[in-house]
């Protein structure tokens, strides 16, 4: 199939060695675009194969048409140093029975490495908005003469609050270049506003929608009464479903690192991965997941962008995501390329109103599910019956609420309590009581 589209025989035998027979819809409609040189904007749901979709058509040009002598060719920007490594290692990939270089650039490394691995004056360019503006302000890295800008996960980028750095390094780069602007909707302002700024009359690519169903995903919601309650179901999953490697969301640091730490002493080969860990930890604990070292790996939604492992067959959200688009990314660590993968969501009272948004803004029906021996006392809301008499929302003796007893207790203050029970005063003079000021 790739045949068809003229691309040059070493990229070709890339693919072969990757097992890549047939293009995805996303390719199919992205490949001959790119190779025309028109400015792109993509959106596909994950594991669609957007990488290879861009990549493949920008080194066949570069193959074609080799400048030696030129700057840096290609510059991707992807918004975490996670995916950029995912990049630039699909990148490796493709062009490994070819003579084209990149390099990896993010923040969490010696700056004085990366300047040194620059000077070797590789095709590509592949890394994050904050460490590749230093490179081009500081000289290290030319944009001179670049011929194609990716910006990878555009919305990300955005929502991370990086769009300051990411217009700067547009600034910098060659005008005559080529813009391809991915995201996983098209529909988010922010990526409308930049593609205005950055592009020129783009093709608009969508290949079904991020809020589609996802077939080959089996989507579940499991009730729980706390975070100890979710560990030990999430204890009974992993030690009950059929999984080669799992991935466990939550949505702080100190929930990755407590869970990660109960699934150890539980006896699972668990890993920990979360912002805050040095870029040195961070790889080590990429390289080990991947390598099947450890089966588990408990994160936080930095694991959401970008990790393409096919062997992950189990994402459990210990903590719901805080919207759809980051439970869609969530999820489709899963079930890619074809593969089928399972989703279960682990939801507590405080959840339940966010878990009906998201499927709502998904359009989707959960899997209620309960696991024998760890019920849940919290069956969801419950729903009053026709003529109920509305309940006070203060329980029987809870009294109410501070704020509003010190307002009745203001407008008693100086007036006179009577009491049913007390006798009247009385005065054995005949005369009535003083008046108390």
């Amino acid at each position: 199939m790739f045949e068809s589209f003229g691309l040059h025989p070493s990229l070709l035998k890339g693919m072969d060695k990757l097992g890549i027979k047939e293009a995805t819809p996303v390719q199919e409609s992205m490949i001959p675009e790119v190779l025309a040189g028109h400015d792109i904007q993509a959106s596909a749901r994950t594991g669609s194969g957007k990488s290879a979709a861009f990549f493949l058509p920008v080194m066949h040009r570069m193959l074609e048409n080799p400048a030696p002598e030129t700057s840096t060719r290609c510059l991707v920007l992807s918004p975490t140093r996670e995916l950029a490594q995912q990049l630039d290692r699909h990148y490796r990939e493709l062009g490994a029975f070819t003579s084209l270089s990149s390099q990896l650039i993010t923040g969490g490394e010696g700056f004085r490495e990366q300047q040194a691995r620059l000077r070797k004056n590789p095709e590509t360019v592949v890394g994050t908005p904050g460490r590749l503006l230093e490179h081009i302000q500081k000289k290290s890295l030319l944009v001179d003469d670049l011929e194609c800008l990716v910006l990878d996960e555009a919305d990300r980028m955005l929502d991370m609050g990086f769009r300051d750095e990411v217009l700067e390094v547009v600034n910098q780069c060659n005008r005559q270049r080529q813009t391809i602007l991915l995201s996983a909707t098209l529909s988010h302002e922010g990526v409308a506003r930049i593609s205005a700024e950055i592009q020129q009359s783009p093709v608009i690519i969508s290949i079904g929608s991020h809020r589609s169903a996802h077939e080959d995903i089996v989507q579940e919601v499991i009730l729980a009464d706390d975070p100890g309650h979710k560990q030990q179901l999430c204890n009974w999953l992993l030690a009950n479903e059929d999984w080669e490697k799992a991935l466990v969301f939550t949505n702080t640091r100190e929930h990755a690192e407590r869970v990660a730490v109960f699934l150890i002493e539980q006896g699972h080969k668990a890993l920990c991965l979360h912002g805050e860990m040095q870029q040195d930890e961070r790889k080590q604990v990429m390289q080990i997941y991947r390598s099947g070292g450890r089966k588990v790996l408990v994160a936080t939604d930095l694991a959401a962008r970008g990790l393409d492992i096919p062997e992950i067959s189990l994402v459990i959200n210990f903590a719901m995501a805080r919207s759809g688009d980051e439970y869609v990314h969530r999820i489709g660590r899963t079930g890619r390329a074809g593969a089928s993968g399972k989703a279960v969501s682990l939801i507590s009272p405080q959840e339940w109103n966010l878990m009906e948004s998201i499927a709502r803004y998904l359009k989707l029906d959960f899997i209620r599910r309960e696991i024998a021996g760890l019920p849940s006392r919290f069956r969801g809301p419950s729903k009053k019956k026709k003529g109920d008499k509305k309940k006070s929302r203060f329980a029987a003796g809870k009294g109410r609420p501070k704020s509003k007893q010190r307002h009745r207790d203001k407008k008693n203050i100086g007036k006179r309590r009577k009491s049913a029970s007390a006798p009247k005063a009385t005065i054995s003079d005949g005369m009535a009581p003083l008046k108390r000021k």
